[in-house]
């Protein structure tokens, strides 16, 4: 169990400590990063930094270090800083040098003046990075992360039992450690501002939600995707490698908190300042207001250590190419078999008894974009489930189970209203500088469940016309051209779509599903919701590991196996050739690939070709039924 020392509580002094035995050398910025990679890998340390996600920002301890999961929203422009630079006494003409990274402002003691002029002063850059917490991440995602999570500080001498009293009825809701929440309510021992009074730290942090800066009118917008979404949004200032980074990759990022209240004050000043003289300041109030927010609203992290994340699954080791992490992929893997029968057993009650369904439900969930040949996205496969029962809200149920397997997800209710009112592709708003969010900025596989089952008649307009447009070229080609007035600019996605409908969908899919329900139950919710509660738990996370788990798996087709499928088709061909298309051999393949994949085979057998075959033939067999039952195209 690591102590919990000076490196998690005061950050900043294990940098100070560094900086000093090493400055004016410039290894010591190594040193730091060195330094706290070797004390996160120690005995799960990871676990014991507080989250952002977990822990409201009024309970965390300023200076402290935090971690926090997000997607990268938006980049703001690179700014500079004094990354070394030297204070002088004026009376003793005694000089002191400091360490400007990590800080949002300049340390200096109350008898010392920072020497602008200094010979020994070093400007540097960093790149800010507006991080939201992850769109549509699922509930049990973020409670599994909570229960994980070991970030108990000690208590400290200088806490007072009644503001622990206090804090604590303020936020029964919270789960937090009583320990935890003593060490979080006293002032930072390595503060640059040690005089601030915690009372007064948390008044203003927990204000922030509720009352935004004095003179911002209207209000703050976080630019969250997703409505209705909760959680921290944060400017991430990285001092490393951030070139490696781009938006709407999902990080976990360790750093030191910033909140200091005169980051706040700060934006105030300059805006009166501006205010009475334009030339002042290059920036628009608008854009002051969007890149410097509150600090208690919209906190800082100077980030010490940041790593892009393979998926968000907590059931699953975050890095699967560590040794440690191997001998949990085999042993899952060896006992696969049962636990996709009881997912496809799952998955067919939940479709109504409708066992094909679930099989290409299950093709669905582990399906992701493996790569892309020219402009074609490789690996997507957007399942259109037609034939879905109107009026017993059968979609929104199927949603909710799906929500409970995958760690992200959006429910899409497609009607006229929706279409015409909502934003889905995110624009560039060149007044504020930033790139305003929309419902398709998502991140990599995440869940996009459109229902097509309430659509009413109706007319589209301009803006209804542009979004189905999106939803096109997102299913068709996985990409999303965001709208920067004078162009557009094409960002690639991996999001996958699922559709359901009554008759055919009007969007384009890559696999049409008729569901044949076999039970109509008579109370849907109640249905639903027994599936659920009949799934123990540990089984339930079987599902989880299993679909996130195999979407990182490597596939390979033999030459062997590749011969025998190009001699099977060309014989298919002989005896219908109108019957077989090139799409329809790509199809096959994709339904072969991920056949495989769902039996934890990463290359394709004989076996599982043929079976490939015989859903697809199971699957046009039924849409052909269908048509003749109608008298219309499916």
């Amino acid at each position: 169990m690591p102590c919990v020392g000076d490196w998690l509580n005061s950050p900043l002094s294990i940098v100070q400590g560094i900086f000093a035995q090493n400055a004016p050398n410039s290894d010591w910025e190594k040193k730091v990063t060195e330094y706290f990679k070797e004390k996160l890998k120690e005995n799960n340390a990871t676990n014991w930094v507080p989250s952002l996600n977990d822990v409201p920002v009024h309970y965390l301890k300023p200076n402290s270090l935090v971690k926090f999961r997000c997607m990268v929203q938006d980049m703001f422009d690179p700014e500079f800083y004094m990354g070394v630079y030297e204070t002088v006494d004026p009376n003793t003409n005694a000089r002191v040098l400091h360490f400007g990274k990590y800080r949002d402002v300049a340390e200096c003691g109350p008898q010392q003046e920072i020497d602008l002029n200094s010979s020994q002063t070093v400007t540097s850059e960093r790149q800010t990075f507006y991080c939201v917490p992850v769109p549509g991440e699922s509930a049990w995602v973020k409670e599994a992360y909570v229960s994980a999570s070991q970030a108990r500080v000690s208590p400290s001498t200088s806490y007072t039992p009644s503001r622990h009293k206090r804090s604590y009825e303020e936020d029964e809701d919270m789960e937090l450690h009583p320990s935890k929440q003593k060490e979080q309510h006293m002032g930072s021992g390595g503060d640059i501002h040690g005089c601030v009074e915690p009372k007064r730290l948390e008044t203003e942090a927990s204000a922030g939600h509720h009352v935004i800066s004095p003179n911002c009118s209207p209000p703050l917008d976080l630019n969250f995707p997703l409505p209705g979404e909760k959680g921290p949004a944060c400017l991430v200032k990285i001092y490393e490698s951030w070139e490696s980074f781009k938006v709407n990759d999902v990080l976990e990022v360790f750093g030191v908190l910033s909140v200091d209240p005169v980051l706040s004050a700060v934006n105030s000043e300059e805006r009166d300042s501006s205010s009475l003289d334009p030339m002042e300041c290059m920036d628009t109030t608008e854009e002051q207001r969007v890149h410097s927010p509150p600090a208690s609203l919209v906190p800082r992290i100077h980030v010490i250590l940041a790593q892009k994340l393979q998926h968000i699954n907590p059931l699953l080791p975050a890095c699967l190419n560590e040794e440690e992490s191997k001998t949990f992929v085999s042993n899952f893997m060896s006992e696969l078999s049962p636990v996709r029968a009881e997912l496809l057993g799952f998955l067919t009650h939940a479709l109504l008894g409708d066992s094909l369904a679930a099989e290409y439900l299950i093709l669905h969930l582990i399906s992701t974009v493996y790569g892309r040949r020219d402009v074609l996205p490789l690996g997507k496969f957007t399942v259109n489930l037609s034939g879905c029962p109107r009026s017993s809200a059968f979609s929104e149920h199927l949603y909710r189970l799906i929500q409970q397997l995958v760690p992200a997800s959006y429910h899409l209710r497609m009607s006229i209203e929706s279409m015409n009112h909502s934003r889905f592709i995110p624009h560039k708003d060149y007044a504020a500088n930033r790139l305003v969010s929309g419902l398709l900025q998502l991140a990599s596989n995440t869940s996009l469940v459109i229902d097509e089952t309430q659509l009413e008649q109706g007319q589209l307009d301009t803006a209804g016309v542009h979004n189905v447009t999106a939803l096109g070229n997102l299913i068709t080609w996985q990409k999303v051209d965001y709208d920067f007035n004078y162009h557009r600019m094409e960002f690639p996605c991996n999001i996958n779509v699922l559709i359901t409908s009554e008759g055919r969908s009007l969007l384009p899919s890559d696999c049409q599903v008729h569901l044949q329900p076999q039970i109509i139950p008579p109370n849907m919710e109640e249905y639903m919701s027994s599936l659920l509660t009949a799934v123990l738990p540990s089984v339930l996370n079987k599902f989880r590991i299993y679909l996130s788990l195999l979407r990182l798996l490597d596939y390979s087709i033999s030459d062997e196996v590749t011969k025998a499928v190009e001699e099977d088709f060309v014989e298919m061909r002989k005896n219908n050739p109108e019957s077989v298309t090139a799409d329809d051999l790509h199809k096959m393949l994709l339904v072969a690939r991920f056949l495989s994949l769902s039996a934890g085979q990463t290359t394709l057998s004989r076996e599982r070709w043929l079976r490939a075959k015989q859903l697809e033939a199971l699957r046009k067999a039924r849409l052909q039924q269908q048509q003749c039952v109608n008298g219309n195209e499916l």
